[in-house]
């Protein structure tokens, strides 16, 4: 059986969070990892091609960063925040990115199951969490997004570079004041009870085990790097 590294970070500030997972995507020789994370404060993070004007929520939230992946806002608050990264190469990322995401989603659907939840790919069709210019992540789906109730429940997103490949998604326990009228997890209401489920499910259905781990100095070097630039500079100057 395969074995990853895993880093926790409960409650660390938003720009170090984006830092770390920057830092975990740079280095081609780094073991694979899986991360499991949550913020304080909470955050507004922008997807890396979005406008700081196309979201409403950003011109309101304490604090805004910006992510090194694409698509859609996302509230940083009652959720998992996680990341895998690893080798292009690795068969989770092999191949097109559609059947990455898919590989990926298996783990977290079977993490869920354990948790009660049935969540299924949305396939064709629109959800009732859709909806219009909010510019939010979880207002927004597509035919590889995880959802139950005929909602959005976990919003992925990937950044591929230098042979190495970065996929990280929240997981929501419930809604919040700009994720609106999205799937939640009944009955649960602490992140480590669903990162102990995804840890089962990374083994039960990957085949991996997970090691508790570090960041190395460089890395955390690099995170703290990384992060400073995080901060969202349109943010900034509007505070």
């Amino acid at each position: 059986m395969e074995t990853w590294r895993l880093i926790t970070t409960w409650g660390a500030p938003p720009e170090f969070n984006m830092g770390l997972d920057g830092a975990l995507l740079e280095d081609p020789e780094g073991p694979p990892t899986l991360r499991f994370y949550t913020w304080t404060p909470a955050a507004l993070s922008l997807g890396y091609f979005q406008r700081f004007e196309e979201v409403p929520a950003a011109s309101d939230a304490f604090v805004v960063v910006r992510r090194i992946t694409g698509g859609g806002a996302i509230h940083h608050t009652n959720e998992l925040t996680f990341s895998l990264s690893a080798s292009r190469e690795h068969p989770l990322f092999e191949g097109p990115v559609a059947r990455s995401y898919e590989r990926v989603h298996e783990i977290v659907k079977g993490a869920l199951l354990e948790l009660g939840c049935e969540a299924e790919l949305k396939g064709a069709g629109e959800l009732s969490s859709d909806a219009p210019d909010t510019g939010m992540c979880f207002h927004h789906s597509t035919a590889l997004d995880l959802a139950w109730g005929a909602r959005k429940g976990v919003g992925s997103a990937q950044r591929r570079r230098r042979g190495r490949v970065l996929h990280h998604g929240s997981i929501k326990l419930g809604p919040s004041k700009y994720d609106t009228d999205i799937a939640s997890l009944a009955g649960v209401d602490d992140p480590g009870e669903v990162a102990r489920a995804l840890q089962g499910a990374m083994r039960k259905i990957a085949g991996i085990k997970l090691s508790p781990g570090v960041p190395s100095p460089e890395e955390r070097e690099l995170a703290e790097e990384l992060g400073a630039r995080a901060i969202d500079q349109d943010f900034v100057r509007r505070r």
